[in-house]
């Protein structure tokens, strides 16, 4: 890689690797189906605008969008509500590798490599050392994180791997289509379906008719959607989808190794969230398993 894609891979594991303290700033002013709705609101209104439609069927595009965007977001949103640090969901998010493998051989019929199998035991391992904080007498305490919290943020990773298989299904229909402006139009769908969820869900939902709701809105969650919306989804995912245009996917994911890591710092440094020592083990066990997955092939290859 040159200098500046070296940069822009490490920008986007910066960008994603914060994206978690965002998300939880982002929850102090809106519920989770409401920071759905304008998070996806500021990433469609600029790129629609610039971007044509893709050349691909609608119901992949709106497909991908749902299980993306609704699905991951809602259960990741409500995680973070209701009792999940920015720091481990950064780190358990990652699964979304293995949920991924798990349902391309369902789906696709993909065989799954050894490194992706020996990965998937050690991430095993680590979710029973995330669940060892809900055993015994401090099972109380489990720095920030709940059980709820955990299943959640897990179910947001399978829905983040089922748009992943969406995404493949939709290369096997039309070869070559074009990633960015696939994932701009999956914007809209998300949007439609969160006012939905929110004017069902909230009895004060027409309050965000009123400008005055708005006008009241801290410094903090303005930033929070603008930087979700426009960094998180918008630049990060067009940096990335620009390093896999440009080199071998082998060269760029191990990149995303970098994303639980940020995540972990920010969360302790940022928000003073504590990791407890079963988290701790529970986080090397899922980014060995990373790892692995990630690098064993070209290990394997090298001997």
């Amino acid at each position: 890689m040159g200098a500046l894609d070296l940069l822009g891979a490490l920008a986007v594991v910066i960008i994603w690797g914060l994206n978690f303290i965002a998300m939880k700033w982002g929850l102090e002013s809106f519920t989770p189906f409401e920071l759905g709705a304008v998070r996806y609101l500021a990433a469609a209104l600029p790129m629609v605008f610039l971007i044509r439609p893709p050349r691909i069927g609608w119901r992949w595009v709106v497909g991908f969008g749902m299980f993306q965007g609704v699905a991951q977001f809602s259960f990741g949103f409500f995680a973070l509500k209701l009792g999940m640090t920015a720091a481990l969901a950064s780190v358990l998010m990652q699964t979304q590798v293995f949920f991924t493998a798990l349902f391309g051989f369902i789906a696709l019929g993909e065989r799954p490599s050894r490194p992706l199998l020996i990965g998937m035991a050690l991430a095993g391992v680590g979710l029973v050392c995330f669940g060892m904080n809900f055993i015994g007498p401090e099972a109380g305490s489990a720095g920030g994180a709940t059980l709820i919290g955990i299943a959640l943020t897990l179910c947001a990773a399978a829905s983040w791997s089922v748009s992943n298989i969406v995404a493949r299904m939709a290369q096997r229909a039309a070869p070559g289509y074009d990633p960015l402006a696939f994932v701009v139009w999956s914007c809209p769908a998300p949007i439609l379906a969160f006012v939905a969820l929110v004017a069902i869900t909230e009895p004060a939902a027409g309050r965000w008719l009123d400008a005055s709701t708005w006008a009241a809105l801290p410094a903090v969650a303005w930033g929070s959607v603008a930087y979700l919306g426009w960094m998180a989804t918008i630049l990060g995912y067009g940096l990335w989808t620009r390093l896999l245009t440009r080199h071998p996917a082998n060269r760029v994911a191990p990149f995303s190794l970098g994303v639980p890591v940020v995540g972990l710092a920010a969360g302790m440094l940022v928000l003073g969230e504590v990791v407890t020592p079963w988290q701790w083990a529970g986080t090397a066990f899922v980014v060995a398993a990373l790892v692995c997955v990630v690098l064993g092939g070209h290990w394997a290859q090298r001997r």
